[in-house]
């Protein structure tokens, strides 16, 4: 009978020593992290600093700026012309002596002043004023330093005779002479210094006030 009460208390001691153990919570097996709460899952919705790559974002370009067109330079305003009358020596029809007359020429720079003063000797409106150099044909003009050297060409048709020769370079000396500024001429003939105008008079170089007779 002991016996058996024995056995029986044995018996329940196990059981209870067995339940007990199945309320206790079972370790962790060693090595095994436990996953934090408060840890975000690398899952498809969640983005894990270590491992994620940055998406870069896209770089606007500039858009180009409009630049200003240049303004145009402004062309400086030509010069205007100035006018002047001037003295004209002509001959009468019979070329017996000089004629004075009179012009207006209209001219932006010096060289052009004295190219009209030439033109103004190839020309007259009136009957009893014969200009003496109309057939000569000028070539080219400077004026430099007080000095007009003008080259011409003297074709046929403008020969003259001895008087209507020397009339003419008289003609041409004190119509250019009557400017204070011109100091001295030089008549070339197709680029070259003659002897003479028209074969008759010496044409001296540069023709000048004092061997002129002015």
């Amino acid at each position: 009978m002991n016996k058996k009460l024995t056995y029986a208390g044995i018996a329940a001691m196990l059981l209870l020593v067995i339940s007990g153990c199945g309320d206790k919570p079972t370790a962790a097996p060693a090595g095994t992290a436990t996953p934090d709460s408060t840890s975000v899952s690398g899952g498809a919705g969640g983005n894990d600093s270590g491992s994620a790559t940055a998406t870069p974002q896209a770089t606007s370009t500039p858009e180009p700026t409009a630049t200003a067109a240049p303004e145009a330079t402004a062309k400086p305003d030509a010069p205007e012309k100035q006018s002047l009358s001037i003295k004209v020596f002509y001959t009468d029809p019979q070329q017996m002596d000089l004629v004075p007359g009179e012009a207006t020429i209209a001219f932006k720079d010096t060289k052009e002043k004295y190219t009209e003063v030439f033109k103004a000797l190839q020309n007259s409106s009136k009957a009893d004023q014969i200009p003496l150099w109309n057939k000569i044909e000028l070539k080219s003009l400077e004026f430099s330093n007080g000095q007009v050297v003008m080259d011409i060409h003297k074709p046929d048709e403008a020969q003259l005779g001895a008087g209507g020769e020397a009339l003419a370079i008289s003609a041409l000396s004190q119509t250019f002479f009557q400017f204070d500024e011109v100091k001295n001429i030089d008549v070339l003939v197709d680029g070259e210094q003659v002897e003479s105008l028209m074969g008759h008079v010496d044409l001296v170089h540069p023709i000048t006030r004092e061997n002129n007779g002015l």
